[in-house]
């Protein structure tokens, strides 16, 4: 495997102090918050206090202004390797808040960003629906106009930090006659009429909050509107380029990649009756080479990998009993 050579000296500095935050912080509640199905709020203070949430916003805001992606990648792969995957941080500052950070005024900017800062407000986005899934053109929620304020309708589903969410991203229709009137309000917590469905139970990242939000007649004020109003999937972009490639291509491969390390760890252990515990690793080295070069660590110890081609077997004795690091990432 190549080695990475993109890092300098700032950034292991920052690898360490990350992952020795994640090591006191974080990892000692992954078990309960798997068990409880949810993470503690004070994870996000924490972390906040840390200066590790939102770090490209402005120092008006209180980040660190730092647009320097190595420093986001670094966090990435320490919390996968020693903190807990279902932390979302990374959707909380890399999905949501750009959002925020690319489409808002400057008055909600002021409003919203120093608290997502600090995590004293959590973040979520709420597009997918029951019937449309993440298509936004078949989306029933709708937002009518009512003079002062715009009167919210509809539900969403598989939203991400659902129950932790104290400001919620809503895409919603606002030209009922054309597929591309969509605009994006911000809806925070106790507003009248914003409703929070149960927490899904998934097969894997237990401890993330899933969940089901319902809009019942919420009255949004006029200034919570984000970006021009019927925008449409375009408004949704600008911001998406902060958002889901970076999520779905680097994030998987890097969260995929770190979490292997781990589970390479539990070969020649032994369960609590003595019997070896038997862990298999397959995957094909050379498809994702170049990219490992750039984001797995040194010392994983693992050829790279393509997470979709990725398979993990073991005895009866690992689905038995141990909880292997890394184990929620593949199931």
């Amino acid at each position: 495997m190549m080695d990475r050579n993109i890092f300098e000296e700032e950034h292991e500095m920052f690898r360490d102090a990350a992952r020795s935050f994640l090591i006191n912080e974080i990892q000692p509640h992954v078990d309960r918050w798997a068990e409880e199905e949810i993470v503690d709020r004070e994870a996000f203070l924490k972390a906040g206090e840390q200066g590790l949430l939102c770090m490209w916003a402005d120092e008006k805001y209180g980040g660190a202004g730092v647009s320097d992606f190595r420093y986001e990648q670094i966090l990435l792969e320490e919390n996968a390797r020693y903190g807990d995957v279902g932390f979302f941080i990374f959707l909380h500052s890399r999905l949501v808040a750009p959002y925020i950070g690319a489409l808002g005024t400057d008055e909600q900017k002021e409003r919203w960003l120093p608290k997502c800062v600090s995590g004293e407000s959590i973040l979520a986005i709420a597009m997918t629906e029951p019937g449309a899934g993440s298509d936004l053109s078949a989306i029933r929620t709708k937002a009518e106009d009512k003079g002062d304020y715009y009167l919210l309708n509809g539900s969403k589903t598989f939203i991400s930090n659902g129950i932790l969410g104290d400001l919620v991203i809503v895409a919603a229709k606002t030209d009922p006659n054309s597929s591309h009137g969509i605009s994006l309000f911000v809806v925070e917590r106790g507003m009248e009429g914003f409703e929070r469905g149960k927490n899904f139970k998934k097969m894997g990242m237990h401890s993330q909050d899933t969940s089901e939000m319902f809009f019942n007649n919420v009255k949004v004020p006029k200034e919570n509107l984000l970006g021009e109003r019927g925008a449409g999937p375009l408004g949704v972009v600008v911001s998406d380029t902060f958002g889901r490639p970076w999520r779905e291509g680097l994030v998987d491969v890097a969260i995929g990649c770190a979490g292997l390390a781990p589970l390479t760890d539990a070969r020649g252990a032994h369960d609590l009756s003595g019997r070896e515990l038997q862990v298999t690793v397959s995957a094909t080295a050379d498809q994702l080479a170049a990219a490992a070069g750039l984001l797995m660590p040194k010392d994983a110890g693992i050829p790279a990998v393509w997470i979709t081609g990725l398979s993990i077997t073991g005895t009866g004795a690992v689905r038995d009993t141990l909880r292997l690091p890394g184990e929620d990432l593949f199931r």
